[in-house]
């Protein structure tokens, strides 16, 4: 194990190769932005009015501070197949990895229906209530992908492909024309609401179809990382331009690949907006391609020696799970303690977040801050996290014990 300078995290070797910084980097800067995205929707107040995407009602700041948190589950999911692929590199058979992924992929489901559920996003334990979210989804990917490793490379490829570029074809087909079997279409493909037993409600936002060929997609793309660092930088580079040009004539030609076509608007910026404004829920193949080539732009580009300015975002990259724990229960804590400031109560954020509609009905109409503000607080989240993840990056880098590999 090697040590940098003074404060700085250890670098891990893999085998002759060292740790790969340019993901650290892309997978902590998102976890920031993800929490920007948290942030708005606990503590901003039009998060009880409108969705920041509406372009009928939001404004370019507000958009743009929802648009960038789009590349975060996707990178999620991408660079998650990844790491699996360069872990099979460090000394795994395919049979540990199959079963490290069960193992993982079925502890992010129980985590996201505990620990994330209760004392994250609602601060309850009724499960009145219970969404399926992004851990959830990406739990249940890694059970998947256990599998799809078996598969050669060309069927895996294939498979990767059909899900993602084919999805939207089946955009069409509604729960509520497939009878018993709504509640399947919903996991797989269709968002919306599942009651299993009355009184209990399960709605669906992060349904499997594509975010499984995303992870698969990402395990093939983690081969590219074998390669000399001059070769695959050339490679990263061009394949995102290609991904990045394929999005802007796909979307151009407006006929496939988002359930809700561009249009013009009162301003060309504003038509702009509309031409980038896809769906994520299921990610649209277009919504894949704006949001994968550029950061596979930016991996390219990152793939290189890397200044200390970086450190922090590779302190988050490293703990992404850790991260992501802790963020939702310190902003939540901060909501309750602000509203007990402002109204001497807080029972509506033991509900859920403002910017969740299910919930925003128990809030009051004066409830949250500015843009300002929410930037303000998020600055404040990730600067308390920031010493934390850096402790248990230490930790995880200088005591090497298998548990610690789930967090």
């Amino acid at each position: 194990m090697e040590t940098g300078k003074q404060g700085a995290i250890p670098v891990v070797s893999l085998g002759a190769r060292p740790r790969l910084e340019s993901i650290d980097v892309v997978r902590g800067a998102i976890m920031v932005l993800m929490a920007l995205d948290h942030v708005r929707d606990f503590f901003h107040h039009d998060a009880l009015l409108f969705a920041p995407d509406d372009l009928g009602q939001t404004n370019v700041a507000l958009f743009f501070t929802r648009w960038v948190t789009h590349f975060c589950a996707p990178v999620f999911f991408f660079l998650a197949g990844t790491s699996a692929f360069l872990s099979f590199g460090r000394g795994k058979s395919k049979n540990d990895l199959a079963r490290f992924l069960v193992s993982r992929g079925l502890w992010l489901v129980f985590l996201e229906l505990t620990v994330v559920r209760c004392l994250g996003w609602q601060f309850n334990f009724n499960y009145r209530v219970t969404g399926l979210l992004v851990i959830w989804a990406l739990g249940w990917s890694m059970v998947v992908l256990a599998a799809l490793i078996y598969l050669p490379r060309c069927l895996l490829t294939v498979f990767a492909l059909v899900m993602i570029a084919g999805h939207n074809w089946v955009d069409s087909i509604q729960p509520e024309n497939l009878g018993a079997l709504a509640w399947l279409w919903k996991i797989l493909h269709a968002p919306g609401e599942i009651q299993p037993f009355p009184g209990r409600t399960l709605p669906v936002v992060y349904p499997l179809v594509p975010w499984v060929g995303v992870m698969a997609a990402g395990y093939i793309f983690g081969a590219l990382f074998k390669l000399e660092r001059a070769e695959r930088r050339k490679r990263l580079f061009w394949l995102g331009i290609g991904l990045t040009a394929a999005f802007v004539i796909v979307r151009a030609i407006n006929v496939y690949g988002d359930p809700i076509p561009w249009t013009a608007q009162h301003s060309a910026f504003f038509t702009f907006l509309s031409f980038i404004n896809c769906e994520k829920y299921p990610p649209s193949l277009l919504y894949l391609l704006m949001t994968l080539g550029p950061v596979i732009i930016l991996l390219a580009l990152l793939d290189r020696d890397l200044s200390s300015i970086w450190r922090p975002f590779i302190v988050f990259g490293r703990v992404p799970l850790f991260f992501y724990l802790l963020h939702l229960p310190l902003m939540h804590g901060m909501a309750v303690g602000l509203s007990y400031v402002k109204y001497g109560r807080a029972d509506w954020l033991f509900f859920g977040p403002a910017g969740i509609p299910i919930f925003g009905a128990a809030y009051p109409h004066d409830y949250g801050y500015g843009l300002a503000g929410v930037y303000l607080i998020w600055i404040v989240v990730v600067g308390l996290l920031y010493p934390l993840c850096w402790w248990f990056a230490r930790l995880k880098e200088g005591w090497r014990v298998t548990w610690l590999s789930y967090l």
